[in-house]
């Protein structure tokens, strides 16, 4: 399986080497759009084989790629790996199949320009990106994880980095690449820790032929086996921690590093972004999983998930509330993300935290909420993009405030669009609301550890979720009643209409997907036990059957029932209003909310009657930002700017960007004033700077050995 696996990384790379090949050519774009779908459809069902325990053992494989001087390039298959690729490979799958159908020649196609997705490096970055993702997800060393994850980071990049001619466009960029180098610094150095804690001391220089075990050419091994014999402990346990929150979070989406999220998707190409959003940030959860939960060892105490469950809540209470408040569709869609991110690193804080204190159980049905939900999301998160993209090509707007009514003029995309809401509103039967009801589950058992600190820091986390789930609910219902429902707000969403055939099933098989998630919560955590084992260990791992209910103990949740006695409520009261409704239809006027008929010039209707983003959102930012959102908006440098479509940072009202990046901005200036007053400095006083700037370094370097 794992040569499968190879086979279909080559077909990728093949792909992004034909791309300036097949660019200039009329039908280059679909044929590269087809094949990704293809591979990504093959990566899905490979995935799925492994779960279900179908072929030989998933030993693994060693290439002979890698570092000059190190080891081989190592990869592997195991139940972490193949859940994410499932997850992978679904997502990949949808968003090819939408740009295949935006791509295909239309009879009757209104003219449009060669946008920048046309162009051969962007073409040559999507499978790329791909096969980046895929890579980090199958590595089983250090040095392949490391290179897969930034290979997706630079082609994601490329991808962002598109439509460079917009000045957002290239901020946007250019701030996604920092975040993405300080990550993978962070993940470096991370690696570097572990790897000199498993350290062998056999000489360096050993050939790139060397077997799977033994070190490389800078005398560690960084194999995950041996990373697994050697956990890290004492101060070097809290740097590695750190180290794999930042870096793997960077990505994620995880607070403080999460502002360049809100940035980069509205930039992207909308596939692009709905790839983005449901696959990137879950291999980036997969890393922090990976290192946190499975390389570092099951030995580690219960503190060790306090951190991660920190950073999860507050990226899940902070990207709710940002959700409700902006005004663009894929802005609020990317902060969206940020709180189902928060959520899933709250499900892996949990699992570290009751493995630690030794409740192998209730580890189990956290990491499986985890898991749960980390698919779910990336099911239902790809549905929302892609819909946000045909609304973009149809009524050519991301503004909230440019659209209404596009229910009647795009039924399809509308209904795809309200089972992915409701699923992101954690609305039952559907697939958002089992893996959130298992994450309550999972923090409402956390009385159970005997520690009194973790169980104060467990009923804050539920609290908070509690409110970033009933934030979430508002920010979608906001979303689809602003876009889809009253009445049109511009002539082009009176003018708007469904995509092409192939576009719009690519909008209907994830919907399909999210459905059945949700009613099959049971058979899925099922097929997780395999991934969960390296997240959880042998002990407490449910045998076969033992989550058929979504539960391992305690309330039980029964999806099919549930939709059962929906769906007899729903016929019962449709035949009820049929029986005591009157023969015939009578029509009148539309409510016009008290207002006079609107005059020849405003055919679609005086525009005060219809309530608009920023008057949704106005109570809920009265009551809960406080000072510090208005700190960020008077921070802003031309707010008139956030009003124009396409204008703007919206990270700028982001409180993360107040705190982290708006006083560095500052610092940097204070530097640059004091470099100006230093010209005049002498050659003897930087000499000594420098001099006294490299004992301290040495200083401390001597401690940090004798520690």
């Amino acid at each position: 399986m794992l040569t499968a696996y190879v086979l279909l990384l080559a077909v990728l790379v093949g792909l992004a080497l034909a791309a300036p090949f097949l660019a200039g050519r009329r039908h280059g774009s679909v044929a590269l759009h087809a094949g990704g779908g293809l591979v990504a459809l093959a990566m899905a069902a490979l995935a799925l084989a492994a779960l279900l325990g179908v072929g030989a053992p998933h030993a693994g494989l060693t290439l002979p790629l890698g570092p000059p001087g190190g080891a081989a390039s190592r990869l592997a298959l195991d139940g972490l790996s193949a859940w994410f690729l499932l997850l992978l490979g679904l997502s990949g799958s949808a968003t090819a199949l939408f740009a295949l159908g935006h791509a295909l020649p239309r009879p009757n196609r209104r003219h449009h320009a060669a946008g920048p997705a046309d162009r051969a490096p962007v073409l040559a970055a999507q499978p790329l990106f791909l096969a980046g993702m895929a890579l980090t997800l199958l590595a089983a060393d250090a040095y392949t994880l490391l290179a897969g994850f930034e290979l997706m980071s630079l082609a994601s990049w490329v991808l962002v980095a598109a439509d460079h001619e917009v000045a957002e466009n290239r901020a946007a960029a250019r701030l996604y690449l920092i975040v993405a180098a300080c990550g993978a610094v962070a993940l470096i150095l991370a690696f570097g820790l572990l790897g000199a804690g498993a350290a062998t001391g056999t000489p360096a220089g050993a050939s790139a032929g060397t077997p799977p075990g033994t070190p490389g050419g800078l005398g560690m091994d960084l194999a995950f086996a041996a990373l697994r014999a050697a956990p890290p402990e004492g101060w070097r346990a809290v740097a590695v921690l750190l180290l794999v929150l930042a870096g793997a979070g960077a990505k994620a989406g995880l607070v403080p590093l999460h502002v360049w999220l809100p940035l980069a998707h509205p930039a992207a190409p909308s596939h692009v972004s709905a790839l983005m959003s449901g696959a990137m940030t879950k291999v980036s959860l997969y890393v922090l999983a990976r290192v946190a939960l499975d390389l570092c060892g099951p030995a580690q105490p219960v503190w060790w998930g306090v951190p991660i469950l920190a950073a999860g809540v507050a990226a899940a209470l902070l990207g709710a509330l940002r959700a409700t408040q902006e005004s663009d569709a894929k802005v609020l869609l990317a902060c969206s993300t940020i709180e189902n991110v928060g959520l899933v690193a709250a499900g892996l804080g949990l699992a570290a935290a009751f493995r630690g204190a030794d409740l192998g159980p209730l580890a189990a049905l956290a990491a499986g909420a985890a898991l749960l939900h980390a698919l779910n999301h990336g099911v239902f998160k790809t549905l929302l993009f892609l819909a946000a993209g045909e609304v973009l090509h149809g009524a050519a707007t991301r503004r909230l405030d440019r659209m209404g009514g596009l229910i009647r003029t795009m039924p399809w995309t509308a209904a795809c669009a309200l089972v992915g809401i409701a699923a992101a509103a954690a609305l039952p039967p559907l697939s958002g609301f089992a893996s959130e009801w298992l994450l309550l589950q999972a923090l409402l058992a956390a009385p159970r550890v005997g520690d009194l600190a973790f169980q104060l820091v467990a009923a804050a986390a539920a609290a908070c979720i509690g409110l970033a789930v009933a934030l979430a609910s508002a920010a979608m219902v906001r979303l689809f009643g602003l876009a889809f429902l009253g009445r049109f707000r511009t002539p082009r969403a009176a003018g708007a209409e469904d995509g092409p055939p192939v576009a719009r099933w690519a909008l209907a098989l994830p919907a399909a997907l999210t459905v059945l998630l949700g009613l099959i919560p049971g058979p899925l955590l099922d097929l997780a036990v395999p991934a969960l084992r390296p997240l959880v260990g042998g002990t407490g791992l449910p045998g076969p059957q033992a989550f058929s209910l979504a539960a391992a103990e305690g309330p039980r949740y029964l999806p099919l029932p549930l939709a059962l006695l929906l769906g007899l409520a729903g016929g019962a009261l449709v035949l009820l209003l049929r029986a005591r409704s009157p023969a015939g239809v009578e029509t009148g006027p539309a409510w016009d909310c008290g207002f006079i008929p609107p005059p020849a010039h405003l055919p679609f209707g005086d525009p005060l009657t219809q309530p608009d983003a920023a008057g949704f959102a106005q109570p809920l930012r009265r009551m809960l930002a406080g000072p510090l959102l208005r700190r960020a908006d008077r921070d802003a440098p031309d707010r008139s700017s956030l009003d124009r479509p396409g204008h703007g940072p919206p990270a700028l009202r982001d409180p993360a960007w107040v705190l982290l990046f708006v006083p560095a901005a500052r610092l940097r200036d204070a530097l640059a004033a004091q470099a100006e007053r230093l010209r005049g400095f002498t050659i003897r006083r930087c000499l000594t700077l420098s001099f006294a700037t490299l004992v301290l370094l040495l200083a401390a370097i001597a401690w940090l050995e004798r520690g």
